[in-house]
């Protein structure tokens, strides 16, 4: 038993020391010449990703939201902005979460991470994604999540009304002190929750796959018992 957990936790550790550079081999495969990418959310996956495609010698612009109030969007700029290993640029735009609508029109791919891939395909991301991703539906574009597949559970959006979600102090949206008279309840989620059809296609670490084909990943990551 033993030897058996071991070599279980070794396979573990070898596809997470992997996980990046299996990703980054796809990246020529979904991102081309002359696009323009939409990002939300500071993520290293999608970093990684992106900068793959620049040595890649590919041309491109990212468009990054910068996400209020954590404004993670920032960092996420600043190094995308930082030139590749290989020297090579990219165009970087931030964008306030206010123009995602407006923006949309002239994206041609969104670009998301992942906090959770969820059993019927859903996603669990940074909490504005939702938002990103209604209005890539609404304007046709399709939506990418860039995600290994550790991040795979066997849970259902309906299993508990905060599946995989946790709910920060609203300190950082709204002034506590000026509000102490006011009966208000203020709810800041750390995450949202995208249904699948409004996601494209998963990019993962042992391939791509569309939300569709989540449940039979399932039956391979985790037994019919557990």
């Amino acid at each position: 038993l033993k030897q058996s957990i071991m070599e279980a936790i070794q396979e573990i550790t070898s596809d997470l020391e992997d996980l990046h550079k299996t990703i980054n081999e796809q990246a020529t495969n979904h991102i081309h010449s002359g696009e323009v990418i939409l990002t939300y959310g500071k993520s290293d996956t999608v970093i990684e990703f992106l900068k793959t495609a620049a040595d890649k010698k590919l041309r491109f612009t990212v468009i990054v939201c910068e996400g209020a109030p954590h404004y993670e969007g920032h960092d996420m700029a600043r190094t995308l902005a930082q030139p590749t290993e290989a020297g090579n640029s990219i165009d970087v735009c931030v964008i306030p979460d206010a123009a995602i609508v407006a923006m949309m029109a002239r994206v041609n791919k969104v670009l998301l991470p992942a906090h959770a891939v969820l059993a019927n395909g859903g996603l669990v991301a940074p909490s504005g994604c939702n938002l990103v991703a209604l209005a890539a539906a609404e304007n046709a574009v399709p939506v990418v999540c860039l995600t290994g597949m550790f991040k795979l559970t066997p849970l259902f959006p309906h299993e508990g009304q905060d599946t995989l979600n946790d709910l920060l102090s609203p300190g950082s949206v709204i002034d506590y002190a000026s509000q102490q008279d006011q009966q208000v309840d203020f709810v800041n989620p750390l995450h949202d929750y995208i249904r699948p059809e409004n996601i494209n296609l998963f990019v993962t670490n042992v391939g791509s796959f569309q939300p569709s084909y989540i449940y039979r990943l399932l039956s391979e990551y985790y037994h019919q018992d557990d």
